[in-house]
């Protein structure tokens, strides 16, 4: 599991979460072993939950 890697159930923002997103693309070279997909498909997820909040909150 990365360091940077928050357990669910933590709040963070779409854009702690993009910013997460692009450091693990950045140490993976852009190249996804099959541990990092699976926390970036986890990122990804809760990115567009994140998204999906804070358009809420402005509304």
């Amino acid at each position: 599991m990365s360091p940077d890697f928050t357990p669910s159930g933590s709040v963070r923002s779409a854009a702690a979460l993009n910013e997460q997103i692009r450091a693990l693309w950045t140490r993976a070279g852009g190249s996804l072993s099959a541990q990092e997909r699976a926390e970036y498909e986890l990122l990804v997820v809760k990115w567009a939950e994140a998204i999906r909040g804070e358009v809420v909150e402005a509304a």
